[in-house]
């Protein structure tokens, strides 16, 4: 039988700040000229209402449920009541396939899906879709809609308003997110991490004291994001800094100069970007950029993909030595963070370690000197498993119990990391290691290049040869000229075996709203002998 906390009791940080700052908005949604505000006594009595609700569909502590979403406050509401209710919450991304998404329900074992009018066809679509010739896998859950009406769905609002926020909750574990990698190298992994008893409500967890401490976040904290909630950065920072009493700004899509205005507009002291966002700010016209105020900016942060150093120095010349950077995962095996102060010291490092040690191995598990290269394994952390997948989970570690992420780079005399690429993305050509990354950090330098992606193709005599897929500023500039204007800039810097022995052009690349590349669905199109990618 559960305990029952009193009604005055704080039964976590949100209770004690509506009481302190009731009328502080804790989260601000924009979307163009359209503003949502979510103030802390709000929060607390929404996602108190919430939680009896889940409470009362049968949900038991430790079981899970999905929101399928696009940005909005009502994710915070649930968010917030999975974590009353003892519950794990996974955000589930609205631009995959209904099969992936029937996927991660199935293997997060989700007994409750919340969708809104903008998800609902994709949502029903589960189990019926095609890809690439497999049925999608059905899945037989409790299914709702927030605010509106649908045959076969409940409403979320109308079972909200049955409940009363002062009613007593039972003391239950803080539920918590349970979120799934990007993809890129194959189906989702699902990250389920123990949840914390309801002892131990009021702490921090490992891996959130750092963003406090180092990162500097807080209850003056105004923190910006412009990044979709179901990645981990944007939903955990902001969950976080509710934790601590801040306020955040959450927008629906990511537009360079709207950023600029936000930041000045509301103040905004934290942020956090990844390089494509970089790109885009330094690609406005002279005079909005020179006209940008973000001179309340404290701490602008950068991770989820590899900054090429020239944009990573450039914003730092435009913004002051605000920004900093860290390389880890979800997996939270291990972490590094730089600042600006020692980037510039160290251009193209990722760090020195925060959370565990770094070890550089060679294929055969020997750990290589300072400045070679080799797979990158982290120790002293607590160790994590791969929902429903021991055999990746084991891939991870290694025999001594280091974890990786996958990803080859070194460090230097004085233990700062660099990164190359991921392992996965190595190119083999003529019997010499290509790494992608440096390629790429120099392709992206060249004017009108927006983004770029460099991978290895087959070739009949080398194995494998250096293509470069280019994404233009300016689409129509595509031309056999121009890309042979890019292929001798990239050979009047690096050596030529390193160097692109082709250039294809295409209106997008497919890069997703965290900043992560997807070559994946490039390798695949071109080892089937396939024209150049369209636009994802």
């Amino acid at each position: 039988m559960e305990t029952m906390t009193d009604e005055t009791d704080d039964i976590d940080r949100l209770a004690q700040w509506a009481r302190e700052q009731p009328g502080k908005v804790a989260v601000r949604m924009i979307d163009g000229d359209l503003i949502w505000t979510l103030n802390y006594a709000e929060l607390d009595e929404k996602s108190r209402r919430a939680a009896h609700w889940l409470i009362g569909l049968g949900l038991n502590a430790g079981e899970s449920l999905a929101l399928l979403m696009e940005n909005r406050l009502d994710l915070f509401v649930l968010a917030w009541a999975a974590r009353r209710a003892g519950l794990y919450y996974t955000p589930v991304s609205p631009h995959l396939h209904p099969s992936e998404v029937a996927y991660i329900l199935n293997d997060c074992d989700a007994r409750l899906l919340v969708c809104t009018q903008h998800t609902l066809e994709l949502a029903r679509d589960i189990g019926a879709g095609q890809n690439n010739g497999e049925s999608a896998a059905g899945w037989d859950g409790l299914r709702y809609l927030l605010n509106s009406d649908a045959p076969g769905w409940g409403r979320v609002d109308q079972e909200l308003a049955r409940h009363a926020p002062a009613a007593p909750l039972p003391q239950r574990p803080v539920g918590r997110d349970f979120l799934y990698s990007s993809g890129t190298t194959g189906k989702p992994k699902g990250i389920k991490r123990p949840l914390t008893p309801w002892a131990g409500r009021l702490r921090d967890t490992f891996e959130s004291v750092l963003w406090r401490e180092y990162f500097g976040l807080g209850r003056d904290s105004v923190y910006l994001t412009m990044a979709p909630l179901y990645h981990a950065a944007p939903l955990r920072t902001v969950m976080r800094n509710i934790d601590w009493g801040g306020a955040s700004i959450v927008t629906r899509r990511f537009d360079a100069q709207e950023a600029l205005q936000l930041i000045a507009r509301w103040r905004v002291t934290h942020s956090q970007w990844v390089p494509t966002m970089m790109i885009r700010m330094l690609a406005l016209p002279p005079q909005v950029r020179a006209a940008a105020d973000v001179s309340s900016m404290k701490v602008a942060i950068h991770a989820a993909a590899p900054c090429p150093p020239e944009v990573r120095r450039n914003m730092i010349e435009w913004w002051g030595p605000v920004w900093y950077e860290y390389y880890g995962g979800s997996e939270g095996i291990g972490l590094t963070a730089i600042d600006s102060a020692l980037w510039l010291q160290k251009p193209g490092s990722v760090g020195r370690p925060v959370l565990g040690t770094i070890h550089i191995k060679d294929e055969q598990g020997r750990e290589l000197p300072p400045g070679r290269q080799g797979l990158i394994w982290f120790s002293g952390t607590p160790r994590f498993e791969y929902h429903n997948d021991p055999e990746k989970t084991a891939a991870a570690y290694d025999a001594q119990g280091c974890a990786t992420f996958g990803d080859i780079g070194h460090v230097d005399e004085d233990g700062f990391l660099f990164l190359s690429g991921r392992r996965t993305d190595l190119i083999l050509s003529g019997g010499v290691n290509i790494y992608p990354q440096e390629i790429e950090n120099l392709l992206v330098t060249f004017p009108g290049v927006l983004d770029v992606a460099v991978i290895g193709v087959p070739h009949p005599e080398f194995g494998e040869e250096v293509k470069a897929v280019v994404e233009l500023a300016h689409p129509a500039d595509a031309s056999p000229e121009l890309a042979a204007r890019i292929i001798d800039f990239c050979r009047q810097r690096l050596s030529h075996v390193k160097c692109p022995r082709s250039i294809d052009f295409t209106e997008r690349l497919p890069r997703r709203e965290n900043g992560k590349l997807y070559k994946r669905l490039l390798m695949d199109q071109y080892a089937a002998h396939q024209p150049p990618p369209l636009p994802v």
